[in-house]
């Protein structure tokens, strides 16, 4: 329990102030956020970690202040903890889909106003109404309550049509649990599929954590071999990742500016969670160093690229050069074509010189003789 809360104080604290376009700094806003904790607070953390009863109704309190001159309105959401491709959990609203184990999505469980609006140098005092679902369960409803200022400037567009607008938000955790019992945590492969990460190919390995506890220290490394052509070989490694309750990300595996080929392909992976110094599974780094860990998992799966697939995300990677070897070859037939083509020109022009001057000097010859029997 104390691990966990580590994991998530630290998580907070990364992304307790969230930029959507850069980097935020808190005087960047225009207003502060604090949780006043309730007396059911699991932890001495500074986010909500409420320890809830079956059905158990309960009203959470947030000030927001505002210390400007001006009127500032806040955008106030609500989002269930997910896990990014990093290995991260995010408590902010995002575009990664809710996974299919998720069975209570704090959207469901939380009400709250979606703007507040902050009068000049002063502080107000939110209600944000919570529910604990009826059913009983061991584990955590992980979520994140965001906090931003709404803008009353119109997006700036690029030429190409894009919106591009920096948005800074405040982001509090909120965790609901009934009961500190522990929840061994599970590990998933659910699939591997080719696919890009910021236009440059990768091998995605989408891992799933279908329980309701967090698997923090996650450290993994992934091999993915041709087993139509047993040259091609990738590899990945990564440590210290985090995956929120009921949740899945797509590790990504760079080809490393190598052209995607199609062909059948197998993964083999090993994940290891949670450090701990009587851990059962031992692992040494490269340098040697020894660490151990209370859980481990072993993937291997088979799966196959589609030429079509690979011709597309090659034609989208931006680090693979263009193969122009076929233009240079055609263009170096058509030079030889054309130098074959002048030479022959040469040639049948100097040929055709010589008939013409040789047919003149007989023509000639013929003239003088025809001269010379006319006089006799």
């Amino acid at each position: 329990m104390k691990n966990l809360k580590k994991w998530v104080a630290l998580t907070v604290a990364l992304t307790g102030v969230v930029a959507f376009g850069k980097p935020a700094f808190a005087n960047q806003f225009n207003f502060s956020v604090k949780a006043i904790l309730p007396e059911n607070q699991a932890s001495k953390a500074s986010y909500f970690d409420l320890l809830m009863t079956p059905g158990q109704e309960q009203t959470l309190t947030v000030e927001l202040s505002n210390s400007t001159d001006k009127t500032v309105t806040v955008e106030q959401g609500l989002a269930s903890a997910t896990t990014n491709l990093n290995g991260v959990v995010e408590y902010s609203p995002n575009k990664i889909k809710p996974d299919a184990s998720l069975k209570y999505n704090m959207k469901d469980y939380v009400k709250l106003d979606k703007e507040i609006v902050l009068a000049p140098k002063t502080t107000k005092t939110v209600k944000i109404n919570a529910k604990m679902p009826n059913s009983a369960f061991k584990g955590y409803m992980a979520g994140g309550l965001t906090y931003k200022e709404k803008s009353s400037e119109e997006k700036t567009t690029d030429t190409k049509g894009i919106s591009i607008q920096n948005e800074y938000a405040y982001v509090v955790a909120l965790l609901m649990s009934q009961s500190q019992d522990k929840v061994k945590p599970d590990l998933k492969l659910t699939k591997v599929s080719p696919d890009q990460v910021n236009y440059r190919n990768v091998i995605n390995a989408n891992l799933q954590n279908p329980t309701m506890g967090y698997l923090n220290q996650m450290q993994l490394s992934a091999t993915v071999k041709g087993l139509d052509n047993p040259k091609i070989e990738y590899k990945s490694s990564k440590e210290m990742m985090q995956m929120a309750p009921n949740s899945n990300f797509d590790y990504p595996i760079s080809l490393d500016g190598e052209k995607l080929q199609a062909g059948k392909y197998q993964i083999k992976m090993l994940v290891h969670g949670q450090k701990d110094e009587n851990g059962k599974y031992l692992v040494k780094d490269d340098k040697g160093n020894e660490t151990r860990y209370r859980y481990e998992w072993t993937f291997t799966k088979d799966f196959e690229i589609a030429a079509d697939r690979a011709r597309e995300l090659n034609k989208k990677d931006v680090t693979i050069k263009e193969d122009n070897s076929g233009i240079k070859w055609l263009i170096l037939a058509l030079i030889l074509l054309l130098l074959i083509f002048i030479l022959f020109f040469i040639l049948w022009k100097r040929r055709k010189k010589e008939e013409d001057e040789k047919a003149a000097r007989i023509a000639e010859l013929e003239q003088k003789l025809n001269e010379k029997e006319n006089k006799n």
